[in-house]
């Protein structure tokens, strides 16, 4: 590493010493000489670090396609309010020979899917080799709640989208992939630096009763029902001793943003990176555009809401839980929300509050965790497993028995949604006892056994997901897991949303096994594959559990796996990679409409501005514009935007710089579609200009794409009037 410094300093030194002026610095390169050789051959070696990181649009389509998370086949999207971005961090140790390269991506997505992941490493492979592989790739979902779906490859997670989206999943790859390729073209020398600190006011346990379950003993070692811990790496360039990355875990759901939310959005986490980007690279650097790149990625967050004002009832405003305090209204739904008024508010809130606590981080010393690489990896086969149970209390795996997995399947209680965001029917959670009718129409999709019945009690089985064929997999039963080791910190790469209890065992259990200084657990990555509760809380049967799909002991199985793969990293043990999952891209199937053709009005063209903002506006107002536009499908403009606000630079050369975009929090894109016959549709493009905006003449610039009823694709585009910022 001293030599790569003294390389440096002598090639930026090569322009000013030549043979007129060698003598005057010839004392210099002598004393960097002896400095240089002098570390070289009396101190220890260090392992060197080399870090890239790369930011990319991921931005998936944002009119006409389901939303991910809440499962509302009505929530689909109607425009952007914040873009999707995926956060690359690529890292190389060149002191170990085996798996010296890791990946690791944030994307602002529900979650990572296998084929949005085979197919980024298969473009990875064919750019740069083997470099990039099955082992050393992880791809971690935020879980935002607010983004278009239909990219996973399993029927029941694409159903409420009506099926595979192919622009979700090309959107989500092709970014994925601009990513990691900008990350592995800026790899320079760095150190990683680790902090973390508490948050108390951003997260609530949205299933407190099924926490309560869990042993006295055990809870009497934590101060809280969630984890408030925010845990920060940060790189820092060698030469420069500047930041140019940070990646923070804390636990909280992004759903701020409720299942009534039609615009693409990031949510809480989301707007925290861009807040904590534009601090570094600077206010005026567009969302995606900085060196620095910024990543809140999902951790333990299973049983963790950040709608902190708790739940109640939407009519009579009255405490309710969707167990025991049920609403008493007819059709009055129990949901949380808070800490704002609104869920544009709140999201905002809980940004500012993981922001400020990563400035925080940041901003203090830290702990040099930097070190060897390495990285095991294993596709686990979950019902096929057979293990040793884990006791919280003595903190052991009991060896002489054993407990199994089970084939997946969802419970009742899965479709009494959460007080993040309610179900259909009249469902209610903690439901531990079936009904015929039900069970009636669960048997004609595909009937559980009664080993199913009885691998998964206490839950009563709502869908034999397991079971079902047709038309091809409803859920995984291959599973991806991963454990990383980043010098002195341990990361667990885990497929799915352990809840807060079942993360600090994950945790415990691999600082136990690798004496690592520090643990951190990434949620989402590689595969979906639903919650995971302790045993303990699996009993209550709420909604997390409920959606504990390969049953009771499915947190025994990963605590055992991912033992095993900290002990083949500690110890240098090959790694059986595991049976690969099945590939259902030939099979699969979708009922969302295509984009037939775009018509302009009679006398109007696209791009034109039909409703004019006015001519003065102060902080705190809304600019507002409409354009005739075309489908937003048409072109999903990676990189660039539907909507930019300009700024007038100079009058005399009619000179405008882009202000704001589609992507910053101030600003919104609206489209409406008019006639489905007629083709006719409009884009509303808002602007809230924000306290220290500066003075001067603005314009709303709206782009877009239109398809012609003959065939062909168009681009077009257009101006709002100028307008006064005072």
């Amino acid at each position: 590493m001293i030599l790569v410094l003294f390389m440096f300093i002598v090639f930026s030194l090569n322009k000013i010493i030549s043979m007129d002026n060698i003598l005057k610095y010839s004392s210099f390169i002598k004393m960097a000489a002896l400095v240089t050789w002098c570390a070289l051959t009396c101190l220890p070696a260090a392992h060197a670090l080399l870090v890239g990181v790369g930011i990319a649009d991921v931005t998936g389509p944002p009119a006409e396609i389901g939303f991910m998370g809440y499962a509302k086949l009505e929530q689909v999207g109607h425009g952007i309010h914040l873009r999707q971005f995926a956060r690359a961090f690529v890292l190389e140790d060149d002191k170990n020979e085996y798996n010296h390269r890791i990946v690791f991506v944030s994307v602002d997505a529900a979650m990572m899917g296998i084929g949005v992941r085979r197919e980024v490493i298969r473009r990875l492979h064919k750019r740069f080799g083997n470099i990039y592989n099955e082992t050393n790739v992880i791809l971690s979902g935020t879980h935002t709640h607010s983004t278009p779906g239909g990219f996973l490859m399993d029927f029941l997670f694409d159903l409420p989208i009506l099926g595979f989206s192919r622009e979700t999943y090309n959107a989500y790859i092709s970014g994925i992939y601009r990513s990691i390729v900008l990350a592995h073209n800026n790899m320079a020398p760095a150190k990683m630096m680790y902090g973390e600190t508490e948050i108390l006011d951003a997260n609530i346990n949205r299933s407190p009763t099924s926490y309560l379950r869990n042993p006295p003993e055990e809870r009497s070692r934590y101060k809280h029902d969630v984890d408030k811990t925010l845990a920060q790496v940060r790189f820092v360039n060698l030469i420069s001793q500047k930041v140019v990355g940070v990646i923070n875990w804390f636990a909280v759901h992004p759903t701020s943003m409720n299942n009534t939310n039609r615009l693409i959005s990031s949510d809480n986490v989301g707007y925290a990176s861009i807040l904590m980007e534009k601090a570094l690279n600077g206010n005026n650097t567009l969302p995606g555009r900085g060196n620095i790149v910024c990543a809140f990625a999902s951790t333990n967050l299973g049983d963790v809401s950040p709608n902190t004002k708790g739940p109640r009832c939407e009519f009579s405003g009255k405490v309710c839980d969707q167990e025991h305090l049920l609403c008493k209204l007819p059709k009055e739904q129990c949901f949380a929300s808070g800490p704002g008024s609104d869920m544009f508010e709140s999201t905002k809130i809980i940004a500012t509050r993981l922001f400020e606590g990563a400035m925080k981080v940041l901003n203090s010393p830290g702990e040099d965790l930097t070190g060897p690489l390495n990285i095991a990896h294993q596709y686990v086969a979950m019902p096929e497993q057979q293990v040793s149970p884990y006791d919280p209390v003595t903190e052991t795996f009991n060896s002489s028995v054993k407990v199994s997995g089970c084939l997946p399947a969802m419970g009742y209680s899965f479709a009494a949604g959460t007080t993040d965001g309610p179900g259909a029917f009249d469902f209610q959670q903690g439901t531990t006892t079936s009904n015929p009718l039900w069970n009636a129409v669960r048997d004609f999709i595909a009937e559980p056994s009664k080993e199913d019945i009885k691998c998964q009690a206490p839950k009563p089985i709502l869908l034999a997901t397991g079971r079902a064929k047709f038309p091809y997999q409803w859920q995984p039963k291959i599973v991806s897991c991963s454990v990383a080791q980043i010098g002195g910190l341990f990361l667990a790469a885990v497929p799915g949303e352990f809840t807060t209890m079942s993360g600090r065992r994950l945790r415990n259990v691999i600082w136990k096994a690798s004496g690592a200084k520090k643990v951190v657990l990434a949620g989402l990555s590689n595969i979906y594959s639903d919650y995971i509760a302790t045993p303990e809380e699996y009993q209550a049967q709420r909604y997390e559990a409920a959606s504990t799909i390969f049953g009771p002991h499915t947190l025994d199985i990963y605590l055992n796996k991912y033992v095993e793969l900290t002990k083949a990293l500690v110890y240098g043990k090959p790694v059986d990679p595991g049976p690969e999952p099945p590939d259902f891209s030939e099979q699969l199937i979708t009922l969302i409409p295509p984009v037939l053709w775009d018509g302009a009005p009679w006398g109007k063209e696209f791009g034109d501005c039909v409703q004019q903002p006015d001519r003065e506006y102060s902080y705190g107002d809304t600019v507002q514009a409409s354009f005739v536009a075309g489908h937003p499908r048409n072109g999903l403009r990676h990189g660039r935007w539907y909507a930019a606000v300009e700024k007038l630079e100079s009058e005399e050369d009619d000179s405008w710089t882009i202000y704001a975009t589609d992507a910053d929090w101030e600003t919104k894109f609206i489209w409406r579609r008019d006639s489905k016959i007629l083709g006719t549709s409009y884009a509303d493009i808002e602007w809230e200009i924000p306290l220290g905006t500066p003075r001067g003449t603005y314009r709303i610039h709206h782009y877009g794409n239109y398809k012609y009823i003959l065939g062909g694709i168009y681009h077009y585009h257009g101006f709002s009037r100028p307008f006064d910022v005072k």
